[in-house]
């Protein structure tokens, strides 16, 4: 949750953000392409750990109840993501775009887990992993490239499809991927579970781990499977690795989930135990995830109006568009320095440490049913 403002901070601020690919080996920096890169971790862990979560919620429900809890919950995440996480993104009143993200991925994935996990458990993880490993099939199948079923269903990347004269919906994030990584953490789920041996568990975890890193760098070094786009030899070494740690993330290839949830894998089975003041301070966002996402968007585009406005722009003044999206205060090319983005940043997560430990306390307490939602 800490290291996902770091991106979204970025974005918001820094003067290069939607001009260029950070990623990209011909335009961008070592640590521009650092500060990108290491966010990658964020939605495939986010995503893994939600399907989890939903399998731990498991053991104190029944089937039925896990099932319409599931569904009540991705149902209010996608309409969240619809209108109060685009409004955050682009603060239009006007709606003209409506962003499908990470928290519609996860939303839509719940509504269809929810029927999945009355299937036997061996049939969910063998799906699960078939999509996983498999959806990269459809990087070879032309006529699934394109048209608005196959970019919800697996595309994504910013396409856009009219709703109306002036509306129109951008799917960011397509559903098939994150679902799949969704299922494979539902079953994964079982070795969290309190009667679970903690050695036999950190064991697995450890282990998969290093399995998930060793296929990434096979696959990745072949230039064969599991990534739309391959990696070059560049004119420097160091742009040579980068070039070969550039994975796609829209939709998330076989490599991108690999070299994500492997080394999460691996940090899970070592940091398990762990119990300091640091994590004392981290778990405080983590424990109130949903509440956290919301309220960051919303203080960095506040921000950004705020600094917009300072460099001597009226309220009122539209901005142009970036990829078709109206972003009020917000001018690409506009900006600062990786340095102020980093200082923002880290303000940012201190300034929201207070209201998640205060939200947090009161979500602990409290037996209303609206409280579990947020």
């Amino acid at each position: 949750m800490i290291v996902m403002a770091l991106d979204h901070t970025r974005d918001f601020f820094h003067f290069d953000a939607f001009r260029h690919d950070p990623l990209d080996v011909n335009t961008t920096s070592f640590y521009l392409y650092f500060t990108r890169w290491v966010t990658h971790f964020c939605a495939p862990v986010f995503v893994f750990l939600a399907g989890a979560s939903a399998y731990l919620q498991g053991l104190r429900k029944n089937k039925n109840e896990l099932s319409a809890f599931l569904f009540k919950r991705g149902l209010w995440l996608v309409l969240i993501e619809c209108f109060v996480i685009t409004f955050s993104w682009t603060f239009d009143l006007s709606y003209h775009a409506i962003i499908l993200q990470v928290i519609w991925a996860i939303g839509i994935s719940m509504m269809i887990l929810s029927v999945i996990i009355r299937l036997p458990y061996k049939i969910i993880f063998t799906l699960g992993l078939l999509i996983v490993f498999g959806h990269n099939i459809f990087d070879y199948i032309e006529f699934t490239h394109h048209g608005f079923f196959w970019d919800l269903f697996r595309n994504g990347n910013f396409a856009t499809h009219p709703i109306s004269s002036d509306h129109k919906l951008v799917i960011i994030y397509p559903f098939l991927p994150w679902l799949g990584l969704m299922m494979v953490g539902y079953c994964t789920g079982k070795i969290f579970s309190a009667d679970f041996n903690s050695e036999r568990r950190r064991k697995i975890l450890f282990q998969s781990g290093i399995g998930l890193i060793l296929i990434f760098v096979l696959l990745r070094f072949s230039n064969s499977y599991g990534n739309p786009f391959p990696w070059s030899v560049q004119p420097h070494s160091l742009f040579t690795f980068l070039s070969f740690m550039n994975v796609h993330k829209y939709p998330p290839s076989l490599l991108f989930l690999c070299i994500t949830i492997g080394p999460a894998l691996i940090f899970i089975s070592i940091f398990e135990r762990a119990k300091n003041k640091l994590t004392e301070i981290i778990s405080v966002y983590g424990k109130v995830p949903f509440f956290y996402y919301v309220i960051h968007f919303y203080s960095l585009h506040v921000l950004c109006m705020i600094l917009f406005i300072s460099r001597g722009h009226a309220f009122n003044e539209n901005t142009p568009p970036v990829f078709g999206i109206p972003f009020h205060f917000l001018i690409a090319g506009e900006g600062y320095s990786l340095k102020i983005v980093y200082l923002i940043w880290m303000l940012l997560v201190i300034a929201l440490y207070p209201l998640c430990k205060a939200f947090g306390e009161y979500k602990m307490k409290s037996r209303k049913w609206w409280v579990s939602y947020l």
